[in-house]
């Protein structure tokens, strides 16, 4: 299996769109940004996915085609901390890809002198637990109702990794280009 990062490119509107337009469960993820077309997922590209000081997104490409998507933001550097986040299309998942695409961007993270990684999931979603723990990322703490998606409130389980924490036993996806 060939999978690693990279970033995105405006190129990718096209499997975008159609991601999330075949996944419903992931429009969360984009926080409910219309990507219904490929004109409207490009527009998400060039503006929410983009790369600079304070974030760091990348396309989690396997066998040549995107699958997912793996992100640092809030990347704050007089304290060294930065929040991960990371989704995968259907067909990809339980594949191990997400837990390496973060293993992989914790990786960039602390080569780059960050400190600490956090990350928080909805406590009635135990696949995304999984993937923090594989990429070794413990659990700290609960925070309660702290999502609302429509009239619902979501409990969140908080993780994160120290740079100091043991290297999970996982291969990191490797960048494919530095962005």
């Amino acid at each position: 299996m060939r999978a690693a990062l990279r970033p995105w490119h405006a190129d990718d509107a096209f499997v975008l769109s159609a991601v999330m337009l075949q996944a419903s469960d992931l429009h969360v993820q984009v926080g409910e940004s219309d990507l219904s077309t490929p004109l409207l997922a490009k527009r998400f590209i060039d503006e929410a996915l983009r790369s600079d000081e304070r974030a760091r997104h990348w396309a989690i490409v396997w066998e040549e085609e995107v699958v997912g998507n793996v992100s640092l933001s809030a990347i704050e550097r007089r304290h060294g901390t930065c929040w991960a986040s990371y989704w995968t299309v259907p067909r990809a998942r339980g594949r191990g890809l997400a837990a390496r695409a973060l293993a992989g961007a914790a990786q960039w993270a602390f080569e780059r002198d960050l400190y600490r990684v956090e990350l928080g999931h909805r406590t009635n979603n135990p696949a995304s637990c999984a993937v923090a723990r594989r990429a070794g990322f413990p659990v700290e703490g609960l925070e309660r109702e702290k999502l609302r998606y429509g009239e619902e409130r979501f409990d969140v389980e908080l993780h994160a990794r120290l740079r100091t924490d043991p290297t999970p036993p996982i291969a990191a996806l490797a960048l494919l280009e530095n962005p």
